[in-house]
Formats: C-alpha cells, structure tokens, sequence
C-alpha cells in the first residue's frame, strides 16, 4: 500500500453521515458523501468467527434487531440482522457491513476514514492486529491512507507491530495527565477527545509536542469554530451539513 495524501479534513462523518442514516452501515457513508464529506469515521470489532464487522456496542440490540453480544454472535447470524429500522422506516433491511465491504465502498465514493477499533471485552490484542492486517492487504491506494484510533492501548499497540505504516491516534474522553507519554509509546500521530472537559490551554500543549488534536462529538457551528479558534485540527460531526461551511 502506497500513502497518497496523508491530510485529513477538518470535518469528520461520524459514524457515517449518523444525523441523517443508521450509523456504521453503508448508506451513512453513502450519505455523508452526498452532503460533501471528504472522510468518514466508524467502529470496527469482531464477531465470535472472527469478522470484522462495524458496530460500536458489544451488543446488538440497540443499532439492530438482533439480541445478545457481538463476542457471541457469528457473522453468519449478524448478516441477516436489520440494522436500518430503528432509525427509520426508510432504512429497513439496510445490513451490518463488514470492514471489507466498507473498504469497497469507500473505494467507491473516493471517502477517507478514521477506522476506531472497537474491541470487545478481552479481544483487544487480536482485533487491533486483525484490523490492521486487513488494512494492510485490502486498503485501495487510490484512498487517502487510513488512521487507526482505539481507547484501548492494547489494541492500538498490536495495530503498530503489524502496521507500523498506518497513523495512529489515541482516543481518550478527557486528556490525561500522562498524555504524552501514552502517545510516545503507541507513536500516536494525534490524539482524539470529547470537546466536554477539553481546554484551549490542553490544545496548545498537546500541538505543541506535535501532535494533531480531533474531537468529538460536534454538531454546533458555533462550538465547531471555537473549537478551530484554539487550533484544534478536526471535528467528528453527525450533521456535516451544518459544519462543512466553517
């Protein structure tokens, strides 16, 4: 895999574009490059065999109507699940997709992505290597080159030795007083968080040691600009209608 344009938008589809369509299935991402999305962000986590599929819980019942833990459950089951009614009529029958089937689709729709390795409970190791072997060999070159985030050290540090080519972000929901050196373990390239307990003076540190700064989740105009007012390098947006004009 040959990067091509490692720079990554300011605007960030979360979930897809997840206001507007059921997040982390295909016609999000369909939507949020409608609206003008350059990338998209969305889960990855494995099945009980071992398909990486998009889906944020560890389980089903929320964004499907299926029932128990992803950890449990085998493609086979989770393919025929619905995953677009309960966000609307419209979306009924829409499927989970799995990672490789967004990788196509993205291909498609020329969308960059901040792939999140959604680990679940005890599968942090093998999910991160898994996701970034799958990166490695299915990843177009006529894309951006992903970016790997997780909460999960484990995962994103299994994702370094097997793809130490791939930028990494560590993703927290409020910084850290040891910020920096998690970041120096892992070779983060940035770090993502909540805008909620963010402050300008943790903005300017954090650019300071290099690092690029995201947050999430931000669907204000006016927050989105101050936000970029501290220098703060991209948001995550359900609606990016309404900050793709900042």
């Amino acid at each position: 895999m040959t990067p091509k344009d490692n720079r990554v938008p300011r605007i960030i589809c979360h979930r897809g574009a997840c206001g507007y369509a059921p997040e982390n299935t295909l016609v999000a991402m369909r939507r949020a490059a409608e609206m003008g999305g350059r990338w998209v962000e969305f889960d990855a986590k494995l099945t009980r065999d071992n398909h990486l599929i998009l889906c944020h819980d560890d389980n089903l019942e929320r964004t499907t109507n299926g029932h128990g833990k992803v950890a449990e459950a085998d493609w086979e089951a989770i393919r025929r699940l619905d995953a677009g009614s309960w966000f609307g009529e419209a979306f009924r029958g829409e499927p989970v997709p799995t990672l490789s089937e967004t990788v196509v689709e993205l291909a498609r729709l020329g969308l960059g992505a901040n792939i999140e390795i959604k680990p679940c409970p005890g599968r942090d190791e093998e999910t991160g290597r898994m996701v970034a072997a799958l990166l490695l060999e299915e990843w177009p070159d006529s894309l951006p080159t992903p970016l790997l985030s997780s909460f999960s050290a484990a995962s994103l540090a299994a994702a370094l030795r097997v793809a130490p080519s791939l930028p990494r972000a560590f993703l927290v929901s409020r910084i850290p007083a040891d910020w920096r050196e998690r970041a120096q373990e892992l070779r983060c390239a940035a770090i993502h968080t909540s805008h909620r307990h963010l402050t300008k003076d943790q903005v300017a540190a954090i650019k300071a040691a290099g690092l690029a700064v995201r947050v999430y989740t931000v669907n204000d105009r006016a927050l989105g600009e101050s936000l970029f007012a501290w220098g703060v390098d991209g948001v995550f947006t359900d609606f990016a209608d309404r900050l793709l004009a900042i």
